[in-house]
């Protein structure tokens, strides 16, 4: 005799020990997958992708909110665990968008950084915000 609990538990999504032995494609294969199970590829146009993205990004910023930066690098467990609960909901839909779109992230992240670089190269903003 099976229920749906048991049935959910049967197919239950890798595990991940570390970002130090995940791969970013690995993680997009579990949202994917995730999202194919639920048939959910129809509502997930770019449009409302970046919206809940920015959506999820308001639900973190709420943990930071009213605080001072020395407060928000001395969060508790329970705080942190929510923290990254809010966290994984943005990565989760980053990843989704990139999914989508067929963006590389790889790629797409470390010319970004190269672009940051000739922005602001280290000569003239080490230690600066501006």
């Amino acid at each position: 005799m099976t229920d749906a609990n048991s049935n959910e538990k049967n197919n239950s999504y890798p595990s991940f020990d570390s970002d130090r032995d995940t791969t970013v494609m690995q993680l997009r294969n579990l949202v994917a997958e995730f999202v194919d199970e639920r048939d959910w590829n129809q509502f997930h146009s770019p449009k409302n992708l970046s919206m809940s993205l920015a959506i999820e990004a308001a639900e973190l910023m709420e943990h930071f909110q009213w605080i001072n930066n020395e407060d928000s690098r001395g969060l508790n467990e329970a705080s942190k665990k929510e923290v990254g609960e809010e966290l994984a909901d943005v990565l989760a839909y980053a990843l989704a968008l990139a999914n989508q779109m067929n963006i590389d992230i790889a790629s797409t992240l470390a010319a970004k950084m190269e672009k940051n670089r000739k922005k602001y190269p280290k000569s003239e903003f080490q230690g600066r915000f501006r």
